[in-house]
């Protein structure tokens, strides 16, 4: 991509979606997220390999990541910090990869993900289950919810403003269409 900035809005195929909640009326809630491969390489495409870099700093307990990318313009390391969390999954891997994408929020990567809108989809009758557990009954997706084999599509105005995010489901079905409402 020519003129490629770190707060250049990431393009749809570097942003990941997944459920964040299954309501018990079968809407779906789902997040837009980044990874950190994509924080990496979008500082190698613009600072190269050895023009940024990345260290970690255990204060009160908590897991903070701090990304330098040096300026050529002051000549010296610019620094931004975050903290992370842990994950359900792998704990210490997970805090690790949180703080560093947040202090690469810091410097701009993906923080148009802020601005998306919220995804609310209506999942079709065989995508949800509602179960019991400890008592409660809880919707989950089944695995006819194939969110993974969705398409995604975004548009970014001249000012790259997300304008539309829009998303087709395996068989080709508009699932999701949001588009800014522009006020004249």
């Amino acid at each position: 991509m020519e003129n490629l900035k770190l707060n250049t809005p990431l393009t749809i195929e570097e942003i990941d979606f997944r459920v964040q909640s299954v309501n018990k009326g079968g809407y779906a809630t789902i997040l837009a997220y980044k990874d950190a491969r994509v924080d990496m390489n979008r500082l190698d495409a613009v600072y190269g390999v050895d023009g940024w870099q990345k260290k970690y700093d255990l204060i009160n307990g908590n897991l903070f990541c701090s990304v330098g990318i040096f300026s050529d313009k002051s000549k010296e390391w610019i620094w931004k910090q975050d903290v992370g969390t842990e994950s359900n999954t792998e704990k210490e891997k997970g805090q690790a990869s949180d703080a560093f994408k947040r202090a690469c929020f810091n410097l701009g990567i993906g923080r148009e993900l802020y601005e998306y809108p919220i995804i609310q989809i209506k999942l079709n009758p065989d995508e949800y289950e509602v179960k019991e557990w400890q008592g409660k009954k809880k919707a989950q997706p089944t695995f006819n919810f194939k969110l993974k084999d969705w398409i995604w599509g975004s548009k970014f105005d001249e000012n790259e403003n997300l304008i539309q995010l829009s998303a087709k489901d395996q068989n080709g079905n508009l699932r999701f269409n949001w588009k800014k409402q522009t006020t004249k």
